[in-house]
């Protein structure tokens, strides 16, 4: 929950406002503030350091001054009531503002703040400072949590321009406290003048100023806009019904002694008004509304810098400046009624919340398939498309075609628009299917490694694709490596997941050296191959690299010493064979075999 309520206005432009500027660069003498306060004026120095020897206080630390201030601006305020206070500073998008605010009646004593703010306007915002920022923006990083006050409590905020590049700035006060002590909420007692606290006022407002007093035997009234007080000969009571912003002054004569004159003053804010504004209609797919593409068209010409625009979904929180609904809209389907309200910048209190308008939220459609599908090759053809048809829906695709299906022969990327029509406005989804190529599993070789009775294989295929594999049916795995696999023959499987085909292979598992070396020295003399056992009727042929056929070894065979006909061999590689009986009593040769080895002397 959120109000808005005007304190204090800082301009640094116009005859009355420059005249009558009441702005400290010091805690010492801090702007008393009040209800309906307006102070004019901008930062232009620090004068006094008010934090002789720190180098911070909060976030705050030291600037380029040598000081933790640069261009200082003190205020002062005190609670009247319970609840949440939230405190927002205005100025220009393109500058950068600091503020601290400290919970204390003693500038000699000020402590901690207990909100303090320091990041730089990188975003080009217009508030910033401690509860929720009055344009919606949300996630910002200019604002402090909201401060929870009760009555007798007394703080002074310290606003703080680093560069001085500055056109001024407003102060506003929000929070509940606001809604339940709209007059009231801070305590006027601070501020001690006959005719009471300054005042700002909406140019629809009637203000009478009071300045009776006991006893009194007349009354003159003064009026100064900017080149000194000049009576107001007509007026002689004890009050006076303002016309213009001023400076106004009462004279009380209180007898042949001493007379009582008192100060204020009153400052008229234009009010802004809202034009008619246009019925909207919306396709929702699950993105926002900006409301703020309805700000130019509200205020019709109106300065954007001197209103604040906000949309809520009630006529009461519009009246009370309640519930501002963010910037980016989430709508709910069907038709909703958005009340505006246009606030002065300068004072939100005056304000118009007369505008209205409906936003026909449209669903878009709704697209659920598959937006990447698999076709085989050498495939003929693959249907895409939503398989749930909408009689109310129309199809474009970037084919051309206008059916809610196509049938595509080839890989590629084929974008579908689907539109749907309600009341004479067209909604459109649009969505892009990927069609990739899945090709047939084929096997390129089969790695053996650690050929000793715990062998791993791995199976390589000589394309990609979404395939799973298995081994003498085993389950189906993902990877493409086997462990523990025993000397053998082994039936293992490839298969593509998108059903484009399978392929299935018969591997030996056997073990051998890849080098030996029949020097007498009894380690490696023989060449042989592990697992012979494991086959049916095994015959290992060995060849030299011209295909000589030098040694035959069986499974009952203890190797090969490396002599042909007694003749020792020549270091060099050699080749083998392996041919068995496989399930239907046929020789066969084993394959994916790295079948050579090297003789070393």
């Amino acid at each position: 929950m959120r109000g808005i309520y005007l304190l204090l206005l800082v301009s640094i432009v116009g005859t009355v406002e420059l005249a009558y500027a009441q702005v400290s660069a010091d805690c010492a003498t801090a702007i008393p503030i009040c209800n309906n306060t307006p102070i004019n004026g901008g930062t232009l120095g620090y004068g006094v350091d008010d934090y002789p020897g720190l180098a911070s206080s909060g976030c705050l630390e030291r600037t380029l001054s040598g000081s933790i201030e640069s261009n200082s601006a003190w205020y002062r305020f005190k609670t009247a009531a319970s609840g949440q206070l939230g405190i927002n500073i205005g100025f220009g998008t393109a500058e950068d503002w600091d503020f601290a605010l400290y919970k204390t009646d003693n500038c000699n004593n000020l402590g901690e703040p207990v909100r303090c703010n320091f990041f730089d306007n990188s975003d080009g915002e217009s508030f910033m400072g401690i509860g929720e920022s009055p344009s919606g923006t949300s996630n910002t990083v200019l604002y402090e949590e909201w401060l929870e006050v009760a009555p007798g409590e007394e703080y002074y905020l310290m606003i703080n321009n680093f560069s001085n590049t500055n056109s001024g700035f407003s102060i506003q006060f929000s929070g509940d406290i606001f809604n339940t002590n709209p007059y009231d909420a801070l305590d006027c007692s601070i501020i001690s003048n006959l005719l009471g606290p300054p005042i700002a006022a909406c140019d629809t407002e009637e203000v009478v100023l009071d300045a009776s007093f006991p006893g009194a035997l007349g009354y003159r009234w003064y009026l100064d806009v900017g080149n000194g007080f000049n009576e107001i000969l007509s007026e002689t009571t004890a009050t006076f019904q303002v016309a213009v912003s001023g400076m106004y002054r009462v004279d009380v004569n209180t007898g042949p002694t001493s007379n009582i004159i008192s100060d204020v003053q009153v400052v008229y804010y234009d009010t802004p008004y809202l034009s008619s504004l246009s019925d909207e209609t919306f396709c929702f797919n699950g993105g926002f509304y900006d409301l703020r593409s309805k700000d130019d068209e509200a205020l019709a010409g109106q300065d954007p810098s001197e209103n604040i625009i906000s949309y809520h979904l009630t006529m009461d929180d519009a009246i009370l400046g309640l519930n501002s609904l963010n910037d980016t809209f989430v709508p709910a389907m069907g038709t909703t009624t958005i009340f505006v309200r246009a606030s002065s910048l300068a004072n939100p209190h005056c304000f118009d919340a007369s505008g209205q308008f409906t936003l026909n939220v449209l669903e878009a459609p709704t697209l659920d398939f598959p937006t990447e599908v698999q076709i085989c090759e050498n495939s003929a053809q693959i249907t895409i498309g939503p398989a749930e048809v909408s009689p109310f829906y129309t199809y474009l695709w970037s084919t051309g075609e206008t059916t809610p299906q196509i049938s595509v022969m080839e890989a590629g990327t084929y974008n579908l628009i689907v539109t749907s029509e309600s009341s004479g406005v067209s909604c459109s989804t649009e969505t892009a299917i990927d069609v990739l190529v899945s090709e047939t599993p084929r096997l390129l070789e089969v790695v053996v490694n650690d050929l000793r009775g715990n062998n791993t294989i791995e199976l390589v295929t000589n394309n990609i694709g979404n395939f799973e594999f298995q081994m003498d049916n085993g389950p189906f795995q993902d990877a493409a490596i086997f462990t523990e696999v025993l000397p053998g023959i082994h039936v293992i499987r490839i298969v593509d997941r998108n059903g484009c085909g399978s392929i299935t292979e018969t591997i030996t598992v056997v073990g051998y050296l890849s080098f030996f070396t029949p020097n007498g020295d009894g380690i490696n003399d023989n060449w042989y191959l592990e697992g012979l056992q494991s086959l049916e009727q095994p015959i290992v042929e060995i060849y030299d690299r011209y295909g000589k056929l030098l040694k035959v070894l069986s499974e009952s065979s203890l190797g090969w010493n490396g002599d042909f006909n007694g003749i020792p061999l020549p270091s060099s590689d050699y080749w083998f064979k392996l041919t068995y009986l496989d399930f239907q009593g046929e020789r066969v040769e084993a394959k994916y075999i790295q079948n050579h080895f090297a003789l070393k002397r």
